[in-house]
């Protein structure tokens, strides 16, 4: 499985280290608490709002330059409107291994 990385970040900085420190920071403030949200409402059988859930965390898998892992996140989306939980595990997956590449940072 792909891993984490911050080559998108470090390109969109140009160098500066304090856009990329705070690009970060706000990456692992937000991150915990719209994971805990989406778990709350896949728990809830809130597959609409878990779709969005998973909408505003693609764009953090996608910062974190995990292209494969995106296109997971784009049909697991797609899946949940549909009511439909297919692609659960494979995302979840994901949102580990963000956890534990951002626990490092």
């Amino acid at each position: 499985m792909e891993q984490p990385n911050l080559s998108y970040i470090n390109q969109l900085s140009g160098g500066d280290k304090a856009f990329e420190d705070k690009l970060i920071a706000i990456i692992q403030k937000e991150f915990p608490e719209e994971k805990a949200i989406y778990f709350k409402n896949i728990e809830n059988n809130n597959f609409k709002e878990a779709a969005g859930n998973v909408h505003k965390l693609k764009h953090k898998i996608s910062i974190l330059g995990l292209e494969k892992s995106y296109e997971v996140a784009v049909n697991f989306e797609e899946n949940l409107l549909e009511q439909s939980t297919t692609g659960k595990v494979e995302f979840e997956n994901i949102m580990q291994i963000i956890t534990d590449f951002l626990a490092t940072l």
